[in-house]
């Protein structure tokens, strides 16, 4: 989300507090948009709704979603493997059946019959703990169409079931698809003043959060699977960031994607932290994107969440679940 430094930029001149110091907010801006964007009351009380995700576009930038496919590697798999990035410029996750890939339903079907409890199965907890990582959120082009920069941040969340934990966010470096582009934009990121933002953890208020059921058609609601693959594929990624998911409805969500026109399967695959997971997509052939979710194949977990342009392929952005938990401890 937009730090200071980034608000700067977008206002340039304009900027009234251009050369004001700016205390780390106590709660992120982008959790702030969740939440208001995630809860509505009813009859008094707080009732968790599906996200929607807020753009902002300002000056002479644009938030260019699928501009620039940049994003290093963190640690994991070795350079030269399957989907893994060499250099600074991100390739797409090779898939095992990239032409003519079948129809997923049978395939979503099999694997929500056969799959087996989590670690987080067999355990218990106050806090629902979960540790993510997100590239390309946003990414700004300059107003020539040439440079772009790629935003990444990770988080560590411990939430209650009445909303209330801790959650650690931070900035991680932004990445460029070329050296044209980073030598722009670090220019004017050099010229801003410096803002120290250290990782702090972030007390979270109460939100109600009622867990996924396991029940079929609440799950076609919840997963909003009325508005296509498309949208069933960010809800589930939502979910799967926000809730410690049980084994009964990882597999009734695999069965209710099954039943969604228009997913393919793509087969074996490596995730961008080196894990073996399986995939589907769905080519959002009206908005030129790709949609790709990556299953584990023995839990049914998420493991990562892809939005992709067709043509040419890039990545807009991209998230992978490196961990869920339950914990009695935040922190």
């Amino acid at each position: 989300m937009f730090g200071a430094a980034r608000t700067r930029i977008l206002l340039g001149p304009v900027d009234p507090a251009r050369t004001a110091a700016v205390a780390p907010p106590l709660v992120p801006a982008r959790e702030l948009i969740d939440r208001a964007g995630t809860t509505e009351m009813v009859a008094g009380r707080r009732r968790v709704r599906p996200t929607r995700r807020l753009v902002l576009t300002a000056g002479t930038l644009a938030v260019a979603a699928g501009a620039v496919a940049v994003l290093q590697p963190f640690d994991g798999p070795a350079p030269d493997a399957p989907g893994n990035a060499v250099g600074l410029v991100l390739v797409p996750v090779a898939y095992q059946f990239d032409a003519d890939p079948p129809a997923a339903g049978p395939q979503l079907r099999a694997l929500a019959d056969k799959i087996k409890d989590a670690e987080y199965d067999h355990s218990g907890g106050r806090y629902m703990y979960h540790h993510t990582k997100l590239w390309g959120d946003p990414v700004m082009t300059s107003a020539d169409g040439r440079h772009h920069i790629a935003y990444a941040g990770e988080s560590k969340v411990w939430q209650a079931a009445d909303g209330t934990g801790s959650q650690i966010n931070i900035q991680l470096e932004p990445q460029y698809p070329d050296q044209e582009s980073q030598d722009y934009w670090q220019r004017r990121i050099d010229s801003e003043p410096a803002v120290t933002s250290t990782p702090a953890m972030i007390p979270l208020p109460p939100m109600e959060l009622t867990p996924p059921p396991a029940d079929t058609s609440r799950l076609r609601e919840l997963l909003k699977v009325e508005y296509g693959p498309g949208a069933a594929s960010k809800e589930v990624s939502t979910l799967y960031s926000r809730y410690v998911v049980s084994r009964a409805t990882r597999a009734e969500i695999l069965r209710v994607l099954a039943d969604v026109p228009g997913f393919r399967w793509r087969g074996q695959v490596t995730d961008r932290a080196g894990r073996a997971g399986v995939a589907v997509t769905f080519d959002d052939r009206e908005h030129d994107a790709q949609s790709l979710l990556i299953f584990d194949p023995k839990t049914g977990e998420l493991l990562a969440h892809e939005r992709l342009t067709l043509s040419p392929v890039r990545i807009s952005s991209y998230k992978v679940i490196l961990d869920a938990a339950w914990t009695d401890q935040p922190g």
